[in-house]
């Protein structure tokens, strides 16, 4: 699994800003029973006394376990006594507690030196954002998929109904997210327009983002335009081309719709061929037939694509259109 750099800078700040609010909530909450009840304010200020306490008793090595054993005792019991009291006065008996966000790590993110769930948590949720902020993938989940727009009919010379075919690629298309890690094969997604290959490809997105792996999401022409952009503008090294070959998934969206050129079709061959290359997953979702591949872009290109992918052929009417005569 991995982050960016961005998230993971974030992700530390968030944690660091939980901490703080909590302790800070704390720390008011205490001038505020101390003022209210000053027989309260002297218990807290007992358990305050308590690391003098344990220094002392560190110099007193033939007596160590017994003092701190007595120390924890009574703190126990004085820890006690301020709990009924707060009760007694209308407050929950943790009032004092300090009220981390995750009480397991202290809102540090980390347990004995190993990453705690609540950093892990939040690193998904900031994939899962990111991948929303340039997708429709919050819509696009494998709930919100239908089978009801698709025709159980064979017909155009195959030997299987839309909805069959269908249904098989969203199986298959399920599983793949369930199992999905940075080494599972990749995908090419065909077929004609508006049959769900989008909706499909963000589904899986969706899932592996939660799961902690980072997805890069783009149309062919936005990804292609990003990167000569970035290429011709002064830029060394592309931020776009280095984010398309090093993140766990990249999905390429509408692969054909690009404006071709010898450099974008050299674009695409560097990015697919150098994640086939590290055994990393791509997603393609395009309009283009095998022979309109061929004819469309180099045969370097179509046969690592062709030789690296599991092809997944889309079968029905535009559901966009079908959705606009309901």
């Amino acid at each position: 699994m991995s982050y960016s750099v961005a998230n993971i800078k974030y992700a530390e700040q968030e944690l660091l800003r939980r901490k703080m609010a909590a302790e800070e909530t704390n720390a008011a909450r205490r001038r505020e029973i101390i003022k209210r009840f000053p027989e309260i304010g002297e218990y807290i200020k007992q358990i305050a006394d308590i690391d003098l306490k344990i220094l002392d008793a560190i110099g007193d090595k033939e007596n160590f376990d017994r003092r701190i054993r007595e120390i924890t005792e009574a703190n126990e019991r004085v820890q006690k006594i301020i709990e009924e009291k707060l009760v007694e006065n209308g407050y929950p008996a943790n009032y004092l507690e300090i009220p981390y966000t995750c009480k397991k790590c202290a809102d540090t993110g980390y347990i004995d030196g190993i990453t705690c769930e609540c950093r892990r948590d939040l690193l998904n949720q900031l994939n899962v954002r990111d991948l929303e902020s340039v997708s429709p993938a919050k819509e696009c989940t494998f709930d919100t998929f239908s089978l009801d727009y698709y025709s159980d009919k064979v017909s155009g010379g195959y030997s299987i109904s839309p909805k069959e075919q269908m249904q098989m690629i969203y199986n298959y298309c399920k599983d793949y997210a369930e199992d999905f890690d940075s080494e599972s094969g990749s995908l090419y997604m065909y077929g004609e327009t508006g049959l769900g290959k989008t909706h499909l490809s963000l589904a899986i997105a969706n899932v592996a983002a939660r799961k902690g792996y980072s997805v890069f999401y783009s149309s062919a022409q936005t990804l292609l335009a990003d990167a000569e952009r970035e290429k011709f503008g002064g830029s060394d090294n592309s931020n776009t081309e280095k984010r398309a070959i090093g993140c766990d998934l990249l999905i390429i969206d509408d692969l054909g719709c690009e404006f071709l050129t010898q450099y974008t079709a050299a674009e695409i061959y560097t990015i697919l061929n150098e994640r086939i290359n590290r055994s990393k997953p791509f997603i393609i979702s395009t309009n283009l037939k095998w022979e309109e591949l061929e004819k469309r872009y180099t045969g370097r290109l179509t046969s690592r694509i062709i030789g690296n992918c599991t092809r997944l052929l889309f079968l029905g009417n535009d559901i966009r259109q079908i959705k606009s005569e309901n």
